[in-house]
């Protein structure tokens, strides 16, 4: 047996007892193994903002801006700098962390292959404890944050050419807003969620919409029925209460995009360098309140290009006001991701940088909870 295939050998009795704290060990074990002096797991934090040592583990937290590490984890791709090597940490399009790894040997070999398997073992083993939540959180996260967050799905998810990938702030006290998607065939389902209220009352609210959406959705529910469906349950349980949001289906093989705009702003559509006219919005009342109107909401439906662009936001991103009181806007949003997807920034990244020019605009204290998600459509 290979050196390499020992380490993969070690790593992989992981998965059928240990815990994601036991991981550091054991690739200190494998280090040798691979021709390294050491190999460290570096998580990103809530806020993507530093890389920090899985605990158990050593080593030292290492900015996202400004160092090979952060490189590694914003491009996706292996850094070498001064006998040490980075390669990012991914579960499926899901941003982790890195690996670093100590050695003289710059060649890669079979490395990216462990840190595949480092990814996988941190993704499955991360439930069965805590060391994960406490590398990543730098501040105590408020229950309304704790609540939201476990009902989230990964922030980044890619199938076939397609992605969908989102971001929430401020990171550890959110509570109205949500987000969700999922594949199933030929269709990815999305959808954003802005909740009336802030603090626990709020989460509670979001978590009704939410799992509700998801119900509806895997009942077989067509997208108008799903939105009667909601608006339905947060009358009976929350009334007066109320949910804006944007429901929508992408058939990822022809690219035709199907939504309900629930009293929502309406998402960007970007195009070959360019803003395209907005869909229109709102064509229903949030959720909550539909039984106001007599009519249903309506489905707009667009026939996506390959390579177009979807914003979804919440009114947060856009009503952030600077020291003087000037919104963030849609016009500086649209500017804001046409620059960066111009420059060839990947989608992940790009939401990453979004929230930071959020917090940075407001001067790091946000008024209204600041959710987007990034929909690419690419032929498969």
């Amino acid at each position: 047996m290979s050196a390499s295939m020992e380490a993969v050998r070690r790593l992989m009795d992981l998965r059928h007892r240990g815990r994601a704290e036991d991981l550091p060990q054991v690739l200190a074990v494998a280090a040798p193994l691979l021709d390294a002096e050491s190999a460290i797991v570096l998580l990103v934090d809530y806020g993507q903002l530093a890389l920090h040592p899985l605990r158990g583990g050593t080593g030292v937290p290492l900015d996202v801006e400004g160092t090979e590490a952060g490189l590694a984890f914003t491009t996706a791709q292996p850094r070498w700098a001064d006998g040490r090597l980075w390669l990012p940490l991914l579960h499926g399009a899901e941003r982790l962390g890195v690996l670093q790894i100590e050695r003289k040997n710059q060649e890669i070999g079979d490395l990216e292959i462990i840190a595949a398997l480092v990814a996988e073992l941190i993704a499955s083993r991360r439930f069965y404890g805590d060391a994960v939540e406490h590398t990543r959180r730098r501040m105590p996260m408020q229950l309304a944050a704790e609540i939201v967050w476990n009902q989230l799905p990964p922030l980044t998810f890619a199938v076939d050419g397609t992605m969908v990938t989102a971001v929430l702030e401020p990171c550890y006290e959110v509570g109205g807003d949500a987000f969700d998607y999922a594949a199933n065939g030929d269709t990815l389902h999305v959808a954003l969620f802005d909740t009336v209220g802030h603090g626990m009352s709020a989460s509670a609210l979001t978590t009704l919409t939410l799992n509700t959406y998801r119900n509806a959705r895997r009942s077989g529910l067509s997208l108008l029925d799903t939105c009667r469906s909601i608006d339905k349950w947060i009358r009976a349980q929350y009334p007066g209460a109320f949910v804006t949001a944007l429901l929508a289906e992408l058939d990822m093989a022809t690219g035709l995009y199907r939504r309900i705009s629930a009293g929502h702003p309406a998402e960007l559509f970007l195009r070959d360098g360019r803003a395209l006219p907005p869909l229109p919005t709102p064509n229903g009342l949030p959720l909550g309140l539909g039984h106001m109107l007599p009519r249903p909401p309506r489905v707009i439906e667009e026939q996506l290009r390959p390579g177009d662009t979807l914003v979804l936001y919440t009114d947060g991103i856009t009503e952030a006001r600077d020291a003087a009181g000037t919104l963030f806007g849609v016009d500086r949003l649209g500017d804001f991701l046409l620059r960066d997807l111009g420059a060839g920034i990947p989608a992940p990244e790009i939401m990453r940088r979004l929230v930071q020019a959020i917090v940075s605009y407001e001067e790091g204290e946000l008024r209204d909870d600041a959710t987007a998600a990034m929909l690419q459509w690419r032929r498969h």
